[in-house]
């Protein structure tokens, strides 16, 4: 099976926050009191310092598992909330990811089939590809998308090598149906009416994209093990398997109740907790819905019991903090006019000379390592602070990303500015060498501790919002 095209490994993140939907549905019970049906479960909320770009990294770092793949040719970033409009997102997440710039990249927008349309894209084309969607929606309050939605991402690495599961075929319907949309002067989504998306949509579109898959693929649907299909309507899902010929039994749970719809990433999402699931010689068939249907079909390898553990989504789903604070959501998503201070006044004007020149230190959180003595240090610098040596540009690049680092000494500071107060940040060393001044994130209030073991993250730092710039940066988060 070596040199075979398929997909080679899979991650995924979503945010720890669970914004729990009862108290969604509390807050606006008076203005909208048919929210109440929707108020079961829980949604991933991202943190303040979360969005697309930071999920994917994540979700890529799970994936990779901690390596930079050996000829990786492309990264494919595909979401409907990019940070930027005119700046590559991509090249952020591969500068992250320490993949050099010998890369193709690309966004990947526009659509609910953002992310099967990159994948089908990627596995279609040769070579080796990171294919990474990510999806950080915003919604009215009292809406029912603000209950519907969720933050999240996923990542597949696709190319010739030992595939854990190969592609056996795709089909793509495009048909401008208009089920919800979104403009760029607009920062939330307008759906149109269930019934009609549920009967002209997805009942029509999907079974006609996925008859068209099978018939050029001979695979019989009855045949297929796991069925994903992203849909927050009820009983649409079951209803397209029966009428595409799919078990019952094979379709898999939308995870509506424990994370939520996380947009062009959730059917990367869902494929990725199948391969986890999966065994060897399982289908698994995947469909996206918007503005036609992507189809796709898998069958899982015997390399998928020799791939190393991922976090994945079940791992996402276990690092979870219950959220009942609805002015928090809110608050974190600018849907709060929050009177945040004079110590919040500060320009946060980037230069982008100094981030240019420095982007393996900021954007991929990399050192430096002594050729003589091997001392570990961040940031690189041309003496080694190793006072037995302080060798002279003796400095290798070294990246700290994926170096587990321990709480030396902290702060919580109740005065200087943060979206969530208060700020916790303090000296972390690593495992491996090397110490460094790092904001901390992800924290619960009382529980930070000298010795804590914690993993570096990448977040957003600040927002320079008077000119419109998003300034990312590495964070401590407990491990």
């Amino acid at each position: 099976m070596a040199n075979e095209f398929g997909i080679l490994s899979y991650g995924a993140y979503l945010p720890r926050r669970r914004l729990q939907r009862k108290v969604v549905a509390a807050a606006n019970g008076w203005f909208a009191p048919g929210l109440r049906g929707l108020a079961k479960g829980e949604r991933a909320m991202a943190n303040w310092d979360e969005d697309s770009v930071t999920m994917a990294v994540e979700a890529a770092r799970d994936c990779l598992g901690g390596l930079a793949p050996a000829g990786l040719e492309q990264l494919i970033l595909a979401s409907t909330t990019h940070p930027y409009d005119d700046r590559q997102n991509a090249a952020i997440v591969a500068n992250a990811l320490h993949l050099g710039s010998a890369l193709r990249v690309l966004d990947v927008t526009g659509s609910q089939r953002a992310g099967t349309s990159a994948l089908i894209s990627a596995l279609s084309g040769g070579g080796k590809s990171l294919v990474a969607a990510a999806e950080h929606r915003l919604a009215k309050a009292a809406s029912p998308q603000e209950l519907h939605y969720g933050d999240g991402a996923a990542a597949l690495l696709v190319g010739s090598g030992t595939p854990i599961a190969r592609m056996i075929g795709a089909h793509s319907e495009t048909v401008d149906f208009v089920h919800q949309f979104r403009s760029s002067d607009r920062p939330h989504d307008y759906a149109w009416e269930e019934r009609w998306i549920r009967d002209e949509g997805y009942m029509k579109l999907v079974p006609a994209a996925l008859a068209a898959l099978f018939k050029s693929t001979g695979v019989a649907p009855a045949a297929v093990t796991h069925f994903c299909l992203p849909c927050t309507l009820p009983r649409v899902v079951p209803g397209v398997a029966k009428r595409a010929g799919i078990a019952e039994t094979a379709v898999r749970d939308n995870l509506a109740a424990v994370c939520g719809d996380t947009g062009a990433a959730h059917a990367l999402v869902m494929l990725a907790q199948a391969l986890a699931q999966a065994q060897p010689g399982d289908l698994i068939a995947v469909a996206a819905f918007g503005q036609g249907c992507d189809a796709l079909l898998f069958e899982v390898t015997p390399a998928i019991g020799a791939l190393p553990p991922r976090s994945g989504v079940d791992g996402a789903l276990a690092r979870r903090k219950e959220e009942t604070n609805y002015l928090r959501f809110l608050a974190f998503n600018d849907h709060l006019a929050l009177e945040r201070g004079m110590r919040a006044e500060a320009d946060k004007g980037t230069p982008l000379t100094t981030l240019y020149r420095n982007r393996d230190m900021i954007t991929g959180l990399v050192g430096g390592r002594c050729r003589n003595c091997g001392t570990l240090q961040f940031p690189r610098g041309r003496y080694c602070v190793n006072p037995q040596c302080n060798g002279l540009d003796t400095q290798e690049a070294h990246p700290f990303s994926d170096t587990p680092a321990k709480v030396m000494s902290y702060t919580a500071d109740v005065l200087t500015y943060s979206a969530d107060p208060p700020a916790y940040y303090g000296m972390v060393e690593f495992d491996a060498g090397g110490r460094m001044m790092a904001d901390f994130t992800d924290i619960d209030e009382g529980k930070v501790e000298v010795g804590m073991t914690m993993r570096m993250m990448f977040r957003i730092k600040e927002h320079d919002t008077a000119r419109g710039f998003v300034r990312y940066f590495w964070k401590a988060a407990p491990a």
